[in-house]
């Protein structure tokens, strides 16, 4: 049956007639709004009331007559809708009936989006809309020319994970950035992020300070790469990066080393080994060899000129190496409210165990809200536990989920999510009070860890009001269920005070609601926003084998491509990192002439020749 375009007016016209309803509703909120962002709180209602009918039939009918189907009406609901009538009632061969009303129409709702996008982001590369977000490692304090190549590479925000580190090491990163922007004359957003009241594993108890160099082999056992390292003024930080670690030392080693000179050394296993200095870089060294090397802190090693002492040092503070917990499915893990170090299950001769692992989670009063039978989640879903019992200062839990075949490795401060549990913990916890206090005047932007409701939103933008900061944005991070099903009041919440954002953080919030779920999860919330114009951060393992070992699985490709549909795609550190970010920004220039949002871009294709 051919669609009756009589018919399809009054279904529009309901249409209509439910997102006029919808926004007289929440008529206070939107006046609540920002004014910059009232036409974009109207738009976003329009858009929810649409979406609240299944309305895939009326699409596929409106397609057959060659109209609009509605599918990309985000930014321009209202609008769209008054399009397709007109077209509608042209058919039906009558003058349109619509009462007129003041609406984003195509060009003003991609406008807006891309103004609230700049005043965000900041005006980003000329040959790309989409821009780059690099989280930074410790080491970027010390190291100004990391910094000065990932923004030449085209970073475009300096993230600053609060959840690390200290505040005299995120200062010291600004301050490299400013430098780094004064000599290359390029600008750059700081986004510090908030750690939140994210529930994480406690530390582990120190097996040892140590550091193993391992060089890579072929199947024949060949030496491909040699184990590399650098060693550094025990007091002074790196003055580069990359795969090689870094290795302080004291003594008078280092002031009289040359290249071609070599570091005897005997490692933790008894084994001689010696290591050729192949570079040198202001006072550090670098340093090879052909054979696996353990080095730990306290070790003596030997400087030699053609076989004769030249000098002696000894190796400095290593980080603490800590033995990771090993779980399989069925496994016990005792989870305790305190900060007692964990350790692995302890066992007896016959391989029985005496002791299950445990591990810390300082939960406070919240810990007694998991119930038993609940599900505990560690690691961003690589483990997970269903609770047997909770005495209220430890639980144990029986794994359910890891790797079947070799099990999964439960380290420190690693994630933990308790999807459906209702934990009565503050969104601005004391130590996210105190980052404030230091950063907010210093950033550009802050990142709200772990919202989940209106009132969150606002307890940020009253203690931000109380330390006199303004015009610093506000990015609403979306990793809980409660987040994601509060979108629509936490993002006109958000356009009360803005510049506003929302990052997809997809590790935690693929745990809390479901794997299989994700996709269209992460779908409707660029949707939403898209509606809001309000600008989003895609988050979570983009590149993440690139930026760690130097390639890209397929997959991240593919997924690299679909983070062009943001405003913004966030790079986590690894020592690949800046040729992560080249690669990136050549993706995303590639696709911008093929995509934008969900709309196809047909520009000439040269395999169209025949």
């Amino acid at each position: 049956m051919n669609p009756s375009p009589e018919r399809l007016i009054t279904t529009v016209m309901e249409l209509r007639q439910r997102a006029l309803a919808l926004e007289q509703q929440y008529q206070d909120a939107v006046n609540q709004t920002a004014p910059g962002y009232r036409e974009s709180a109207r738009n976003l209602l329009h858009y929810l009331a649409l979406r609240q009918v299944d309305v895939r039939d009326l699409q596929d009918e409106l397609t057959a007559l060659g109209l609009s189907s509605l599918g990309r009406s985000e930014a321009h609901t209202l609008h769209t809708l008054d399009a397709v009538l007109i077209a509608l009632h042209r058919l039906a061969g009558r003058e349109p009936q619509i009462e007129p009303v003041a609406a984003v129409d195509f060009k003003l709702g991609r406008a807006l989006l891309q103004e609230h996008t700049h005043r965000l982001f900041g005006p980003g590369s000329g040959k790309r809309a989409v821009r780059i977000m690099v989280t930074m490692p410790t080491e970027a304090a010390g190291n100004p020319d990391l910094i000065r190549h990932l923004l030449a590479s085209g970073m475009d925000v300096m993230r600053i994970n609060c959840a690390h580190d200290d505040a005299e090491t995120w200062l010291k990163m600004i301050e490299n950035l400013r430098r780094a922007e004064r000599e290359l004359g390029r600008t750059c957003k700081v986004y510090a992020d908030l750690a939140g009241p994210k529930l994480r594993t406690g530390l582990l108890a120190t097996a040892a300070r140590v550091i193993k160099l391992r060089p890579e082999r072929d199947l024949r056992g060949c030496v491909l790469k040699p184990a590399r390292a650098w060693f550094t003024p025990e007091r002074e930080a790196a003055a580069f990066w990359g795969d090689a670690p870094t290795v302080p030392l004291s003594g008078d080693l280092l002031p009289q080393a040359r290249r071609g000179d070599v570091i005897a050394l005997t490692d933790t296993r008894g084994k001689s080994r010696e290591l050729k200095v192949v570079a040198k870089n202001g006072a550090s060294l670098l340093a090879e060899c052909d054979k696996t090397v353990y080095l730990e802190t306290g070790m003596v090693v030997r400087l030699l000129r053609k076989k004769v002492f030249v000098a002696e040092g000894r190796i400095g503070e290593l980080p603490a190496v800590a033995e990771p917990i090993l779980l399989r499915p069925g496994d016990k893990l005792i989870v305790t409210n305190d900060d007692a170090p964990g350790s692995p299950a302890v066992l007896n001769p016959q391989g029985e165990v005496v002791r299950p692992a445990q591990i810390s989670c300082m939960l406070g009063e919240s810990f007694a809200a998991i119930k038993p039978g609940e599900h505990i989640w560690f690691d961003d879903g690589k483990i997970c536990g269903r609770v047997l019992e909770n005495g209220g200062a430890r639980m144990l839990v029986e794994i359910t989920h890891t790797n079947p075949a070799a099990g999964a490795k439960l380290g420190a401060e690693k994630g933990i999510n308790l999807p459906g549990v209702k934990l009565n913990i503050p969104s601005l916890t004391p130590k996210d009070l105190d980052d404030l206090a230091v950063m907010a005047s210093r950033v550009d932007m802050i990142g709200l860890s772990f919202v989940r409701n209106p009132e969150d939103v606002w307890a940020l933008r009253e203690e931000m009001n109380r330390l006199k900061v303004r015009d610093v944005g506000v990015i609403l991070k979306i990793e809980t269920r409660a987040a994601f099903e509060n979108l629509p009041q936490l993002l006109l919440a958000g356009m009360q005070l803005p510049p506003v954002g929302v990052m997809v953080a997809r590790g935690d919030l693929a745990v809390e609601v479901g794997f299989e779920r994700l996709a269209e999860v992460q779908e409707e919330i660029l949707w939403l926003c898209e509606a809001a114009h309000v600008p989003v951060i895609w988050a979570t393992q983009v590149l993440e084998s690139m930026a760690k070992f130097g390639s890209p699985s397929r997959a991240e490709v593919s997924d690299a491509v679909m983070s062009g549909r943001a405003e913004c795609v966030m790079l986590n550190k690894g020592p690949y990192i800046v040729e992560a970010v080249r690669f990136l920004n050549g993706v995303l220039e590639r696709m911008e002439a093929h995509q934008s949002k969900k709309r196809a871009r047909l520009r000439r294709l040269s395999i169209s020749r025949l």
